[in-house]
Parts: C-alpha cells; sequence; structure tokens
C-alpha cells in the first residue's frame, strides 16, 4: 500500500500545493531586523547570547508554521523575506542564530565545536577522507545532516548553480519496495559510516547504521553516499555486500528521477528548514563571484527540537540517545568547553529539554 503521508511526496505534490512556503510580512521582517539592531553589537561571541535577547515580535507565527510543516508535512518549508537589504553579514548570522534560540537547541557540526557555520567556498575537497560539502563548490550527494532539523539562510546566491535539490526518503523507499523488494530489505541493514576524521577519543572512525528504517509507520533515513565511502577505506569497516551497493545505487537513482528530485533557488533573504530524519537534501556545483562580498553566503545551523519525534534505536550510536524532546548530538571529547556546556544546559533549560 502507498505511504500518502504528507512527508511522502512527489515534485508534483509540491509544486501544486505550495502550502510548506511561508512568506514574512513587511511588519514580520522589520521586527526581526529590529531586535537584532537592538540587542548589541552582532559580532559578540555567538554563545553568550540568550534567549531572553531577541524578541522576534510578529515574526514568531509565520517562523513556527515553518516548523510544524518540517515535523508534520511536508518534511521540508521555506521562510522568505528575511531582512536582506542593507543588512551586515554579522547581523544577518545573528538573526539566524536569534531565530534558532526561540525554536530550539543549537549543535555542533564539526570537531571544532562549531555552532553556527558559514557556508561559503573556501576551496576545499568534498571527496576527501575529511571533506565537507559546504565549505566547497562541488556538488554534493543527496544527504542527512546530524540534527533534529536543519536551517540554511541565504545571505548570497551564486551567479552561477549552487540551487537547492530535496527528496523524500519516504517517497523514494515506497518505490524501491515496489520495484525491487529485495533492494528495500538491504537498505535496512547495516552500512558503515565514516565519521569524517571527527570521531572523540576512544571512538571509532565509522560505525554502523541502517540506511532506511520503518518505525511506527515512518521512515528514518540516514543516507550519505561519502560517508559510506570513506568508510569502506577505513580498517576494520564492515565490508558491502553485492546486494547492499546495488540497493544503494538503486536507492539514489529513485531520488534522482525527474519526479522526485525538487530544485529551487535559494534567494537572498530565504531561510530553508529541512527534516534530518526523512528529507534528504543536496546542492548542484556552482561558479562563484570574484568579489568576496559577493560570494555566495548562506549560514548553516542544526537544531536539537523540544517537538522531536523518537529515533530507531539504531541511531543511537551517532545521536548518543533516541528519546524524543532531548538535547541529541553532543560531541563530547571535542571543543565540548565550559561555554558550550554552560550555553547547553541553559539553552535546554529555556526550551524545557532533556539534556543528552
Amino acid at each position: 500500500m502507498a505511504n500518502t503521508a504528507p512527508i511522502a511526496w512527489t515534485v508534483a505534490d509540491v509544486e501544486a500545493d505550495r502550502g510548506w512556503v511561508h512568506a514574512l510580512s513587511a511588519r514580520e521582517s522589520a521586527d526581526l531586523l529590529a531586535t537584532v539592531r537592538k540587542a548589541g553589537p552582532a559580532d559578540r561571541p555567538i554563545l553568550s547570547w540568550r534567549r531572553q535577547d531577541f524578541d522576534l515580535g510578529a515574526a514568531v507565527p509565520t517562523l513556527a508554521a515553518g516548523f510544524r510543516e518540517v515535523r508534520d508535512g511536508r518534511g521540508m518549508a521555506l521562510v522568505k523575506n528575511l531582512p536582506r537589504e542593507g543588512v551586515t553579514p554579522d547581523e544577518f548570522r545573528l538573526m539566524t542564530w536569534a531565530i534558532g534560540l526561540h525554536f530550539g537547541v543549537a549543535r555542533p557540526q564539526n570537531k571544532a565545536s562549531d555552532y553556527i557555520t558559514e557556508v561559503k567556498n573556501a576551496g576545499m575537497n568534498y571527496r576527501s577522507p575529511t571533506g565537507r560539502g559546504y565549505n566547497s563548490n562541488a556538488e554534493l550527494d543527496f544527504h542527512v545532516d546530524g540534527s533534529d532539523v536543519v536551517l540554511l539562510s541565504c545571505y548570497n546566491q551564486a551567479p552561477v548553480g549552487g540551487m537547492s535539490m530535496c527528496a523524500s526518503a519516504a517517497t523514494a523507499y515506497e518505490i524501491v519496495k515496489r520495484e525491487r523488494p529485495d533492494y528495500a530489505a538491504a537498505l535496512t541493514t547495516d552500512y558503515p559510516f565514516s565519521r569524517n576524521g571527527e570521531q572523540s577519543e576512544g571512538e571509532a572512525p565509522w560505525y554502523p547504521a541502517p540506511i532506511v528504517t520503518e518505525e511506527n509507520g515512518r521512515v528514518f533515513c540516514k543516507w550519505n553516499r561519502n560517508r559510506i565511502v570513506n568508510a569502506l577505506k577505513l580498517d576494520g569497516a564492515t565490508p558491502l555486500t553485492p546486494l547492499q551497493r546495488e540497493a544503494m545505487e538503486y536507492f539514489d537513482t529513485v531520488l534522482r528521477r525527474p519526479e522526485n528530485k525538487f530544485c529551487m533557488n535559494l534567494e537572498p533573504g530565504d531561510l530553508q528548514i529541512l527534516c534530518n530524519q526523512t528529507m534528504l537534501h543536496s546542492r548542484t556545483g556552482f561558479e562563484d563571484h570574484d568579489d568576496e562580498t559577493k560570494k555566495r553566503t548562506l549560514y548553516r545551523l542544526w537544531l536539537a527540537r523540544p517537538d522531536s519525534r523518537r529515533l530507531p534505536q539504531s541511531w543511537e550510536v551517532f545521536y548518543g540517545t533516541v528519546e524524543p524532546g532531548t538535547v541529541r548530538g553532543v560531541m563530547k571529547g571535542h571543543n565540548y568547553d565550559t561555554v558550550r556546556q554552560d550555553f547547553d544546559a541553559r539553552q535546554a533549560a529555556a526550551m524545557g529539554m532533556k539534556a543528552a
């Protein structure tokens, strides 16, 4: 029986019903900018800010509608009209952070335990053993990030390329089950995932997890080709069977079918919000401006959400816990110093969430 939940969509579905797109009014946009400029210097250390430093005013209902869509609807939302004209990069970054403070607990994104990252080409190699996509201009594989939801706010777009691509894992898995049930079964077995050199002391450089898990009628997906390919180069990593290899290739092909792969250009002032459990995202390669001030620039924020769902037990090896409403994804052993610990505890209390 086909999955008819909103999370299982096709391109035709999201084009016909644009309920996942939310536009801030002029007043709502003005309230966001006013609270950022009233709060103080935008270049202040990011973890020193508190939720109560920002009153998002009239913008709250529109932003909340976006987060509801991500949890209970399509799994993706686009909020348009964040103030951009005359806004500095530091102000725009702080605006993204202020939104995060009102809707969850930010999670570290790398070994340096950065809680918000600038997505900008720094010439890094995405395909290297420790490569990350956010600091390259490469086309990315479909993947999920390491948090309940990911926010991407667009400050500058590329002159050529850099298009965002999204696909529903629930839709793709339903198709695989129908067309190749043997592949569907293989996707629920353990694959090795590399930690891309960001493991804590005493932690293995890779971990086993299924690409797809069905639990309580919902599809959970951890697809990330780059992490699997890198893991297979590591000592001790469990090799894939021929069936597993064929299954993951077939799954990726289904994701990329035109009827399943939705493409959108993120424009300056756009805020994209995605579920990291069922919504797979990617990006086309891009050519950038020569002028540093015009280069493609986005700000990425990973959030643990107070209304998060229980995760499959197999995800515990990566997240540390599968409990709902918990601040999942603590990188103990990374640069998780007192400042970061204090921020996590303070923000978790403000959001009514349990510590990991």
